[in-house]
């Protein structure tokens, strides 16, 4: 898939096609980890779907709850899923940079004359 260290760089159209598969692949997990949000605080919390989208909306981008949870399905769900949605922040992160890492560190690996 990326090229080894013994290669040359690739072109900066095989470079922005890779950042964009990874982009998309991030905005598709992103989307499945709010779905599993909504469908958690509706059913668990018992709360209307709206408050359900905004309320997973805003933990999964790390700002924080905004309904107040008062059953105990709803907090045990709600504990978790702020767990789970750190872990596929750091993760959406490190898939959108992947590309450009690589990039970067096989520059660095290379000789001057290569570049």
């Amino acid at each position: 898939m990326y090229e080894n260290k013994n290669e040359p760089v690739a072109p900066p159209a095989v470079f922005v096609s890779r950042m964009a598969r990874n982009i998309g692949m991030a905005m598709l997990l992103l989307a499945i980890c709010l779905l599993i949000g909504v469908v958690g605080y509706h059913y668990c919390a018992h709360i209307p779907w709206i408050d359900a989208i905004h309320n997973a909306s805003m933990i999964l981008s790390g700002m924080g709850p905004v309904v107040e949870i008062r059953n105990t399905g709803g907090k045990l769900f709600s504990s978790a899923y702020a767990l789970f949605s750190g872990v596929a922040f750091i993760t959406n992160i490190g898939i959108i940079l992947a590309p450009a890492a690589h990039r970067l560190f096989h520059r660095l690996h290379m000789d001057d004359d290569e570049v």
